[in-house]
């Protein structure tokens, strides 16, 4: 035990120093090792689930990452088949989140991202026939075709678009909520975009979308994606009873802090081909601070210092 370790270093006459620098946890017990975690297919989510596959590599970990729904993801938690999820939405997903704390089914771990944001956007160039509020879909209706491009079934944002359509909001009773996965969305804006052609669509921050295309988030959403155009954070869940079962693997996911412009950059790299934890290990290595703070009283597997092992698997 790392505790005892410590003791005995006191004991021989060392500093206090050499022992808070060897990790303040004891290792997690073996049946710790495999850590599940899901991804509903998101290109932000696949980087961060990613960044930490390479850096529990480092700590002796695996980590099991299994491509869920965002409804099915948190049934799994709830069920005890998903340990930790680095995708919570705020506000977006909020009506799940009452449900599965009603449950006490998850627990809180931290914010992971500020600054993001999500709602319906349009390219600039649609913007600039007049189109820059929810309140102006209507009148290019025809233009749009009636429709909203979404993302995959059962993603909160998608039933939120429903709910509006569905009570006539910004005059849009008999729109079309077209849902795909991310890609596909992305794929019919370009497409679109070849032409001129009008489309709104779910947008979000970080991604690359927002450098690949000129586009503008819509105002007037607020009551379904929230104030400044759907301002968001990204929130870190465990299900119940994980942290406290495996308190050194949970210790880093409490300390996982992610920026806008490393997401940004990570996913370009991913949407460009790369294999996500090809990409998130290049990342890492050219930023080497980042991971310091995160592995602040984190340990190894087996109790042996963190930040040494993870520096020493980034070949550093």
């Amino acid at each position: 035990m790392k505790t005892v370790s410590c003791l005995a270093r006191l004991i021989a006459g060392l500093t206090l120093s050499a022992c808070v620098a060897g990790g303040a946890h004891a290792a997690d017990d073996a049946a710790c090792k495999t850590i599940r975690l899901s991804d509903p297919g998101w290109t932000d989510i696949t980087a961060t689930n990613a960044v930490a596959s390479v850096v529990l590599d480092g700590l002796g970990y695996t980590a099991d990452v299994k491509t869920l729904s965002v409804p099915i993801g948190y049934q799994s938690m709830k069920n005890g088949e998903i340990d930790v999820f680095l995708g919570n939405w705020m506000p977006a997903q909020k009506a799940f989140i009452d449900d599965l704390t009603k449950a006490k089914a998850i627990e809180q771990m931290g914010t992971n991202l500020e600054g993001a944001k999500f709602t319906l956007a349009v390219p600039t160039y649609v913007a600039d026939k007049g189109v820059k509020d929810f309140a102006d879909l209507q009148k290019q209706a025809d233009g749009f075709g009636r429709k909203i491009y979404g993302i995959e079934p059962g993603a909160p944002a998608n039933a939120n678009i429903q709910k509006m359509i569905d009570a006539n909001d910004f005059g849009l009773k008999g729109w079309e909520l077209v849902e795909s996965g991310e890609q596909a969305m992305l794929a019919q804006v370009e497409r679109a975009g070849r032409d001129k052609g009008d489309i709104v669509f779910l947008a979000w921050a970080p991604h690359p979308m927002n450098t690949k295309f000129s586009l503008t988030y819509l105002s007037g959403g607020d009551a379904y994606f929230g104030a400044n155009y759907g301002g968001a954070e990204v929130h870190t869940l465990a299900r119940t009873g994980w942290p406290a079962k495996c308190p050194n693997a949970a210790m880093l996911f409490k300390n996982m802090r992610f920026e806008i412009g490393m997401e940004n950059e990570l996913m370009g790299a991913i949407l460009g081909g790369e294999e996500p934890k090809a990409a998130a290990k290049t990342w890492l290595k050219a930023n080497p601070k980042t991971i310091e703070p995160w592995l602040a009283g984190v340990s190894t597997l087996d109790g042996k210092p963190g930040l040494a092992a993870v520096t020493k698997s980034l070949g550093l």
